[in-house]
């Protein structure tokens, strides 16, 4: 298992299937990358002028993310992207 540093969070990208407003599905080829992603596993928090930051997601949380955010690899055929907590835009509950 993977277990980020810091302010890391490890991002496993979801699927989300594109449908045009008639109604055709798009492939994966032909559409953007998805900015929903859940966390897999996230890192103790940073210190900052000596104080620790604690992080504000959680194990299982769906988050939104930039496009351009973080530095995507793959681990056992599983694609992942691994941010820093601040390029996480937000949570979807």
């Amino acid at each position: 298992m993977i277990k980020p540093l810091g302010d890391k969070v490890l991002l496993k990208m979801l699927e989300t299937e594109e449908v045009t407003k008639s109604g055709i599905v798009l492939p994966t080829q032909s559409k953007e990358k998805s900015q929903i992603a859940e966390v897999i596993a996230v890192g103790s928090g940073n210190i900052e002028d000596g104080k620790k930051i604690e992080m504000e997601v959680k194990l299982n949380d769906k988050v939104i993310v930039g496009k351009y955010a973080g530095t995507e690899f793959k681990y056992e055929d599983i694609e992942y992207l691994i941010v820093s907590q601040n390029e996480i835009l937000g949570i979807i509950e």
